[in-house]
């Protein structure tokens, strides 16, 4: 039997092949274009979209384990929802669901409440799953270096209230990890969850911080003007999209999203390790950008 991995060719998807490859486990991806995909040897390209029930039906024979990562769609709860179901239907043993941190309390963040639903329907037909709730991506960090670079200026507009920022190659680990002990074992497993986050909880200030620290200069805040994010996002992403990314900066900025010292204790657990730092990530992205 295999494992599917959906969402194969985005950032997270990367990351849990990567950590799947040369486990002796067979590996499937799915992609709308397998003939464009570029997957390492050992794992297989199959054609398909959470959209497509046909073809996720199609997709999911011989597969005993999945790790389903929604798109980030209009739709994202029908997609979920659908993909939950076949694989109910094919009696798939395990499912490694990629969800949200604060799923819960954020109910009035679009995307935030599609995966808690989602959850909701694993809870209630007691499906056996592993759910991991990420905190805002570390590597989203990337897209300020114009910013940083050029004006001396950290963009984002996540406030003062902290966000325990995860890693996203600590979410492929964590993910590949479920994912083969659920499919090395002789049936399904109970359900658990995971607060995938990072030890320490991020500011405006602590986040200029690192970057002056890292970079030899001064850096600003550029402030939490949710308008000017808002009209940014709309310039490269569809409405509805930049709407739900200023719901979610809104709360960010009004309550935070700061993880316990024992859910960063428990992911460590799960890793064999601590979860790796923003600190961590600055440094590694300054030496590259001067690598060129």
């Amino acid at each position: 039997m295999a494992i599917l991995v959906t969402g194969s060719t985005g950032v997270v998807g990367k990351q849990v092949l990567a950590h799947l490859h040369g486990s002796g486990e067979e590996v499937r991806a799915l992609t709308r274009s397998p003939e464009k995909a570029q997957f390492a040897d050992g794992i297989t390209a199959i054609k398909g979209d959470p959209s497509d029930v046909d073809a996720i039906r199609e997709a999911m024979h011989g597969v005993s384990t999945l790790f389903l990562l929604a798109p980030n769609a209009a739709d994202e709860l029908t997609q979920a929802l659908q993909v939950l179901n076949i694989a109910r239907e094919g009696a798939v043993k395990g499912i490694v669901y990629l969800s949200v941190f604060q799923g819960a309390e954020y109910a009035d963040v679009p995307h935030f409440t599609s995966k808690h639903t989602v959850e909701r329907m694993i809870e209630q037909l007691d499906l056996p799953a592993t759910l991991l709730r990420p905190a805002y991506f570390i590597q989203n960090d990337v897209r300020q270096k114009d910013a940083l670079l050029t004006h001396g200026v950290y963009a984002m507009p996540i406030g003062s209230k902290g966000i325990s920022m995860v890693d996203v190659r600590d979410i492929g680990d964590a993910a590949a990890r479920e994912l083969l002990r659920r499919e090395r074992a002789e049936g399904p497993l109970p359900r658990v969850a995971y607060e995938l986050v990072g030890p320490d909880a991020m500011t405006a200030e602590t986040i200029t911080a690192a970057w002056a620290a890292a970079l030899g200069r001064p850096v600003r805040y550029g402030g939490d003007d949710l308008d000017l994010l808002e009209q940014r996002l709309r310039a490269v992403a569809p409405a509805w999209l930049a709407y739900d990314m200023r719901l979610m900066m809104r709360r960010y900025q009004q309550d935070g999203a700061v993880a316990s010292t024992a859910e960063v204790a428990r992911l460590a657990q799960l890793l064999g390790r601590e979860p790796r730092s923003y600190r961590e990530f600055v440094a590694e992205t300054v030496k590259g950008w001067a690598k060129g």
